[in-house]
């Protein structure tokens, strides 16, 4: 029986590779982000290229109430969902003063409501059955505080814990929790959130969204808890754990800075 994979935020970048990679594995496809556009146009590549079926949902889960929305609406179609990839997220760059709340409850909404909703509505469905993977994209960010991202780097962080925990708690019914925790990447998130003016950006490699989106998928496919793309982001989580919170903090701020 064919398997089914529901990706948000599926129109481009990291979530667009996803949903290619489960085209060609075979897996049909539950896409949503908000632009439909870009939704009907992937539908038709993966469709005519790959034999599957790809069903687009228009919806912006950075909205109250829309990650309850979109289980509803792939229950009362009857579609059976065997992947879970919470690949939708954005972030902004500025000192938290500065930036409005109506943007960081969006971002709070997006990053941590919907995929913790989503997660837990899957979850309790999937216990019976005794199976399901969950992808959850998380960040480098996650393993430090991020002065000029702060509330971006800690919605990261609560997706890496949230993900670890949930692994832990589900392995006995056969649902595996994977984060994914890429660096900098090649996408529209470093335009959108303005983060290509800090030094972070401007003094790395920038990664491919095609490379973390198959890192990703296999650690998935294999039931990994956490994957970090690139050696240097894995040394890094490692080197800050001898090292004084304020300090860390510090390095931090200073590696943001434009």
């Amino acid at each position: 029986m064919q398997k089914t994979a529901l990706i948000t935020g599926a129109s481009k970048g990291i979530g667009k590779e996803l949903a290619i990679l489960f085209a060609e594995n075979h897996c049909d496809l539950i896409i949503t982000a908000r632009s439909g556009d870009r939704l009907m146009l992937l539908k038709e590549q993966l469709e005519s290229r790959y034999g599957v079926t790809v069903y687009p949902v228009v919806k912006d889960l950075s909205l109250s109430g829309a990650a309850g929305e979109l289980f509803r609406e792939v229950k009362e179609k009857g579609w059976e969902v065997d992947y879970l990839v919470n690949n939708a997220g954005f972030g902004d760059y500025g000192s938290f003063v500065d930036t409005s709340w109506e943007c960081y409850e969006e971002m709070i909404t997006l990053n941590i409501t919907s995929l913790t909703q989503l997660t837990h509505l899957f979850v309790q469905e999937w216990k019976g059955r005794k199976k399901g993977r969950i992808l959850n994209l998380s960040s480098t960010a996650a393993f430090q505080p991020g002065p000029m991202m702060a509330v971006y780097f800690a919605s990261k962080a609560f997706v890496l814990h949230l993900s670890e925990a949930l692994g832990n708690e589900l392995e006995n019914d056969h649902i595996s929790v994977t984060a994914l925790c890429p660096g900098p990447t090649s996408t529209h998130f470093g335009e959108v959130s303005n983060m290509n003016a800090s030094q972070l950006v401007k003094n790395v490699k920038i990664a491919d969204a095609k490379e973390v989106a198959e890192l990703g998928f296999r650690a998935m496919m294999k039931g990994k808890p956490v994957v970090i793309h690139g050696t240097m982001n894995k040394l890094a989580p490692f080197g800050i754990r001898f090292l004084p919170r304020k300090w860390v903090t510090r390095l931090s701020a200073k590696i943001m800075r434009k």
